[in-house]
């Protein structure tokens, strides 16, 4: 299947793979027809999906099963009245049912929304509304059931739900697709058709709607192949529910075009110990997860476990913590791969399989990426100068995976692409071996005594700390210096914040850093505010530091 798409597959070193790999993009490609019906079609039982649950529940699908399935479905929608450039947003969880309604959703031509199981009404009216959702796929959770009840007298755009799952009087009932039949005629598409809208996570302001055309999946080659480096017909597992870009990364696109298969776990919670025993059971070959769930599933004596399966182990949507993979390392025999990217992209910058990833730093870029690190004039930044991520000839030569716009927002798709770069507005610095390291935000670059202090730094030397479970690093305001350092923690079972608590942790910071770094205030928090898709809520510490909350 790759090599319809790449015009070399294997690669001898980085350099090689930086300079000469390319993807090939079909005029109309589609995913649902050229991956999933493609693999249908060459090998009829070749495994897609493997699912289970907490409940005993457990299902194996074949690439056929996929296609039949999505085929049914997709004839059920256009019965409703949904067909080509229509909205569709999805609230599936981890349902072995959203990789048979996305595809149905592709098949079509419509535009698919992912959307997550805490969205309340507020969210799902404001999401409808901005993008005019005219369909809903739910699952028959009581909260988001009455969640998009609530919200659709304020939705007038809002024509269709359907509930997977138990039926309920004013929805329609997902099990009608088996009244449909198995095959549909293919729907052509222009490749820079309206693929997909994730909403960004919100950290500062109201969510914006990031566009991605039919291209997508295409720029997850490199996500799969390069960085996951998961392998035909083997399990890879990516944790996150079906309403994250994280999604869209791990658990579909580029696997499924690389022949992976996809292993779900539909947990009703995350427990750090069933994860660790579905991976030793299934006996995983890649997997990959943000490193909060590493740091969880090290509060768990992960010796007891067998891991020895798993190659490949990734990590992605926030910072690593050094510690993280020198324990990992130490318990599993194997360095952890950090990548880096947005709901903007794939993978921007990553440890590729050419060379040794080394703790804290997000690696190298992707071919697919031009990037640089511009300072404040918009010059590029030599080796050991901290500046902005860019992305430069976004718009003369559009990498495949980078999303094409923000949908309805003419206004800040044009601030995103100045002079046809687009800044990422994150700050790192580049060594002299090419290795990035992440700084931060840059709104959460702290600003104190003429120092420039990242928060990803502190973060780390406090996470080192056997009291600290998770933190947050913060600028907070301060009369003679301007700005000082706030630490916000979370401790661990079985710790008591303290003043010598607080002394004990400054000094470790002091340790681990240079002196001037320390966190000067320090408060323990039962719990950080985090958006919908779990990254911190720096602004709003921020917010309530300045306004004296």
């Amino acid at each position: 299947m790759l090599e319809k798409f790449l015009p070399r597959v294997d690669f001898s070193s980085y350099e090689d793979f930086k300079r000469n790999y390319q993807v090939n993009i079909p005029a109309d490609f589609n995913f649902a027809y050229d991956i999933v019906d493609g693999w249908a079609k060459e090998q009829p039982a070749k495994t897609a999906l493997v699912w289970c649950d907490d409940h005993g529940g457990k299902r194996s699908f074949t690439f056929s099963d996929i296609a039949a399935l999505s085929a049914r479905t997709a004839n059920y929608l256009r019965s409703l009245g949904i067909g080509k450039g229509d909205v569709v947003l999805l609230i599936l969880r981890r349902r072995w049912e959203y990789w048979v309604a996305a595809n149905a959703v592709h098949k079509l031509g419509a535009v698919l929304i992912p959307g997550s199981l805490q969205l309340t009404q507020k969210d799902i009216a404001y999401r409808a509304n901005a993008a005019g959702i005219k369909a809903i796929i739910a699952v028959d959770d009581p909260f988001v059931v009455e969640q998009v009840e609530l919200a659709q007298p304020k939705a007038p755009s809002l024509a269709v739900k359907i509930l997977v799952g138990q039926k309920k009087d004013g929805w329609e009932s997902f099990e009608k697709i088996d009244e449909f039949p198995d095959q549909i005629e293919r729907v052509q598409n222009d490749v820079k058709d309206t693929f997909l809208i994730y909403f960004t996570s919100g950290t500062t302001g109201m969510p914006k709607m990031v566009r991605h055309d039919f291209s997508y999946p295409l720029g997850h080659i490199v996500t799969a192949k390069y960085w996951q480096c998961v392998q035909e017909d083997k399990l890879h597992m990516s944790v996150s529910d079906s309403g994250w870009a994280k999604f869209g990364w791990g658990k579909i696109y580029g696997q499924w075009i690389c022949g992976a298969v996809i292993f779900a776990y539909d947990m009703d919670k995350f427990v750090p110990k069933n994860l660790l025993q579905k991976i030793q059971d299934y006996k995983l070959t890649t997997f990959c997860a943000p490193p909060t769930m590493y740091r969880f599933m090290l509060t768990e004596d992960v010796s007891v476990y067998d891991l020895s399966s798993v190659e490949r182990w990734c990590l992605a949507g926030e910072p690593l913590n050094p510690e993280i993979f020198r324990k990992w390392e130490q318990l599993t025999g194997k360095k952890m791969a950090e990548g880096f990217g947005q709901s903007e992209s794939s993978v921007m910058l990553a440890n590729f399989p050419w060379f040794d990833p080394i703790p804290g730093s997000m690696g190298k870029p992707s071919p697919l990426y031009d990037i640089a690190l511009l300072d404040a004039d918009g010059n590029p930044c030599e080796d050991g100068d901290e500046g902005e991520i860019a992305v430069m000839n976004a718009r003369s030569a559009p990498p495949a995976g980078l999303f094409t716009g923000y949908f309805h927002d003419e206004e800040n798709t044009n601030k995103s692409f100045q002079e046809g770069v687009y800044n990422l507005k994150d700050v790192a610095w580049r060594d002299s071996e090419g290795y990035y390291w992440f700084v931060g935000r840059h709104d959460d670059v702290i600003k104190c005594s003429g120092y420039r202090i990242g928060p990803f730094e502190v973060e780390s030397a406090l996470l080192e700390h056997k009291a600290v479970l998770e933190c947050a690093v913060t600028a907070a305001p301060d009369p003679i210096r301007g700005q000082v350092v706030k630490a916000t923690i979370v401790l661990k079972a079985g710790f008591t914040g303290s003043p010598e608590l607080i002394k004990e942790l400054q000094n470790h910071v002091k340790k681990v850093t240079a002196p001037y770094k320390y966190p000067r205030v320090v408060e323990f928090v039962a719990e950080l505010p985090k958006t919908l898709g779990g990254k911190i809520k720096r602004a709003q510490i921020r917010r309530n530091d300045s306004d004296g909350n």
